[in-house]
């Protein structure tokens, strides 16, 4: 960070373990202030006490008024916005279409696009008072196409991009630019978990599928979170004044999500 910038104030979603929490730490790393919230009291109490410069709050956000709540308290800390990521997200059920839970598709599209969208309209009005400002929507290379028995998920992720790009249509004039960001498949307990869901559907050993994920990959890898959260610090850095509406996949180029 410039010496004569001012820290950027940056509000995460599920901030406290996973990726939110390799963006969080990034963030930190480079002199922002940050504020999280998450849905796990000890989770958000054990990454307070590791980060104690951090700001926190309980929140789930698939609930507009835990939202309300949470922006208020944010900004109320951080006295001020200027980079929103909405994180938070759902794997939500696995299962054929016909066969998927109600109650899974609600869930998983009330948290992994509602969410974000509750987010965004409490900050929109602050970025265009200031006039600048930084949106990041996570979603997944799932929604560039289309996932076998995950319907929600990437039904909901899918949203996301279509959300971003009305985004950056909307608040472009007003000097805001919304990115959608597309990880591929991330080293951390959430995909393995995914793994063994998957493998219960299909019938598959885990082994099995975690090598069909390599071979959907060209450089037949997983991703670090680290690097989801260098590209957040990048696209909400100085070094990318113009970068807005744009869908970044950070996967090591996914060829297919089929065998």
């Amino acid at each position: 960070m410039n010496a004569d910038a001012q820290p950027q104030r940056v509000i995460i979603t599920a901030g406290a373990q996973g990726l939110g929490r390799a963006m969080m730490e990034a963030f930190l790393a480079q002199g922002a202030h940050v504020h999280i919230c998450d849905i796990n009291p000890q989770t958000l109490a054990d990454c307070k006490k590791a980060h104690p410069s951090i700001t926190a709050h309980l929140a789930d956000v698939s609930d507009p008024e835990q939202v309300a709540g949470f922006m208020k308290a944010a900004i109320a800390e951080l006295g001020g916005i200027d980079v929103l990521i909405n994180n938070a997200g759902i794997a939500g059920p696995t299962a054929p279409v016909e066969e998927m839970p109600i109650e899974g598709w609600q869930q998983t599209l009330n948290v992994n696009i509602s969410g974000q969208f509750y987010c965004c309209q409490h900050v929109i009005p602050l970025m265009k008072a200031q006039r600048s400002g930084s949106i990041i929507n996570i979603s997944t290379t799932a929604a560039l196409s289309g996932y076998p028995n995950r319907a929600p998920y990437c039904a909901s992720k899918w949203a996301i991009i279509g959300l971003t790009k009305t985004l950056a249509m909307e608040l472009g004039e007003h000097n805001i630019r919304a990115n959608c960001i597309c990880p591929g498949s991330i080293n951390n307990p959430r995909m393995t978990q995914v793994i063994r869901n998957d493998a219960r559907a299909t019938n598959r050993s885990e082994e099995e599928v975690r090598q069909n994920y390599y071979k959907q990959v060209s450089m037949q890898t997983f991703i670090d979170p680290e690097e989801i959260a260098n590209m957040a610090v990048f696209l909400s850095s100085p070094l990318a004044p113009h970068v807005s509406g744009q869908v970044i996949s950070v996967d090591g180029h996914t060829e297919t999500l089929r065998s």
